[in-house]
């Protein structure tokens, strides 16, 4: 397990780190990560396969049921018929429920793994940021000691050629800021031996990967919500064509489902073997990578007490230069400037350049300490194999809750389809004589054409008084409204309003009666035996 200070493995890590890893042959390889190895990589394989196998038993389940809805009609009375239907129904309403509820896991998990790679890149950045500001605090003081030695020491040996003992403090001096200068320069190619350590271009890299993972997951949520909420629509609906879609479009999404998953699957157990021990995956990458001292990286991964400081000696040798330099500079100042005056001006800019060495030397001390370093390669771990494993496993969730969801769907929308083309045969149920039946009605008006149906009422071009209304009423032959009138008041007793003129009334058309039933078969028999 990880040594590193302020970071643990999770339990999901030590559970899912304790899966047995598998090649092609059945044999059980190391669980140590390694993704080189060609071994490794066919047990993440295997395990991705998983899902594929689960594929593989939805496809068949999904074969056996359309199979059996085709070929195996069953003789069932209207009850059941109606029970299977309503079952059917809800099957897939459940569906549809559960796959949203695996959306919104979905949304979540991808959103935590986003927080946790975008964790590691800022580290990384942090790290690099770091890295760089060594790198040029180190370049700046060298370039500013070499150009002390070159100008200012040059012309204060030269002045004080005269005299020996001021000479031998020059030189001394001169050799003490070129030792500095040597030390830095070690302390900088340390980070910087063979291959270019660039924490930043690996940032960019992950960053990359990670805008189009969660641009691919968006897009697969999107188009789960939406086929969720079409297929809603077409059971409310029961549009026959929108099912048909669905079912096409739902089979298609679940073939993504299920590789998702295995994708996940096989991500989430690399990632847990990981972070299980990333410390030793670290040393061994890095240092391939960029040849850099293990002791250097071991101080950083690990910075704790039982690690020495590899800068310790040559920074305790900057230091006790830099305080022979102040020392020497101060005899000189002493002594010497007040034989030379001319020496004044040189023995202050070396001071200067002193004061801004010892700045930047302090500056740097911080800098190489492991707390920064470790502190952002603490937060990249958490970030990946806390915030990202989690992720990983809700985005697992997801494609497994939406896998299942979408094959219950892709087995439900046929039947319901089925159930929609047989809507019409529910009219067989009703009086062929009824005049309010839609087929009896079509089937009249194609054989004797559309009649001219007496209005009840009429509008005229002056609409100014009820009697105008009245007058412009089409007449209406006697016998069907008195047959009306009688048969109305023969079956309720009263007639009550429909001997009223409805304009009177100020109400819409009556509603469908057996009186009005019988008014209306009797003046289309008239019309029709009228030759």
């Amino acid at each position: 397990m990880s040594t590193s200070h302020g970071y643990r493995a999770s339990w999901w890590t030590y559970i899912l780190h304790q899966v047995p890893h598998t090649n092609f042959q059945f044999e059980v390889v190391d669980n140590q990560f390694a993704p080189q190895e060609w071994s490794y990589q066919q047990a993440l394989l295997f395990l991705a396969s998983i899902a594929g196998l689960c594929l593989a038993i939805s496809l068949v389940l999904i074969c056996v049921y359309l199979i059996k809805f085709c070929c195996c009609a069953s003789q069932e009375d209207d009850d059941s018929k109606s029970r299977r239907v309503c079952c059917v129904t809800w099957s897939c309403v459940a569906a549809v429920i559960i796959c949203c509820a695996g959306i919104g896991i979905g949304f979540y998990g991808n959103s935590e793994t986003n927080d946790g790679v975008y964790q590691v890149t800022y580290s990384l950045m942090n790290a690099n940021h770091t890295l760089t500001s060594i790198n040029l605090l180190v370049s700046d003081t060298v370039e500013l000691l070499s150009s002390v030695v070159k100008s200012d020491l040059t012309q204060l040996e030269e002045i004080f050629s005269t005299r020996t003992e001021f000479v031998v403090m020059i030189r001394n001096t001169r050799r003490q800021v070129e030792s500095v200068a040597q030390q830095l320069t070690e302390i900088s190619s340390f980070f910087w031996k063979g291959a270019e350590l660039n924490p930043s271009a690996l940032a960019e890299q992950v960053n990359f990967i990670e805008d189009y993972r969660w641009l691919a997951y968006i897009l697969l949520l999107l188009l789960d919500l939406i086929i969720c909420l079409f297929t809603l629509l077409s059971l409310a609906k029961q549009i026959k064509w929108l099912v048909i879609v669905m079912t096409v479009v739902s089979f298609f999404v679940l073939l993504l489902s299920w590789g998702s998953m295995g994708l996940e699957m096989a991500t989430a157990v690399g990632l847990s073997d990981f972070c299980s021990d990333p410390d030793a995956y670290v040393m061994n990458q890095t240092q391939m990578i960029t040849n850099i001292n293990p002791d250097i990286l071991q101080y950083y991964i690990s910075c704790n007490q039982d690690v020495t400081n590899p800068f310790r000696q040559r920074l305790t040798m900057s230091q006790r230069a830099l305080s022979n330099i102040h020392s020497q500079l101060h005899g000189l100042e002493r002594e010497a400037v007040p034989q030379f005056p001319t020496a004044e001006r040189n023995v202050l800019v070396v001071q200067g350049m002193l004061n801004t060495t010892e700045g930047n030397f302090h500056h740097l001390v911080a800098l190489l300490n492991c707390r920064g370093l470790h502190k952002d390669y603490v937060d990249a771990l958490k970030g990946l194999c806390y915030d990202g494993m989690e992720g990983i496993l809700f985005l697992l969730l997801f494609s497994f809750l939406s896998a299942l969801s979408f094959t219950a769907a892709v087995c439900s929308l046929p039947r319901a389809w089925k159930r929609f083309r047989n809507r019409d045969l529910d009219y067989d149920d009703m009086d062929e004589d009824d005049p309010f039946n839609p087929q009896a009605r079509r089937q009249m008006l194609h054989v004797t054409g559309r009649p001219h149906l007496p209005s009840f009422y009429s509008y005229s071009s002056s609409c100014d008084s009820h009697s105008s209304l009245r007058v412009s009423a089409p007449p209406i032959s006697n016998a069907p409204v008195s047959q009306y009138m009688n048969q109305s008041a023969l079956s309720s007793g009263n007639p009550r309003f429909e001997n009223i003129p409805l304009i009177d009334r100020q109400s819409p058309p009556p509603s469908y009666s057996p009186s009005m039933r019988t008014s209306f078969i009797s003046a289309t028999q008239e019309e029709t035996d009228t030759p």
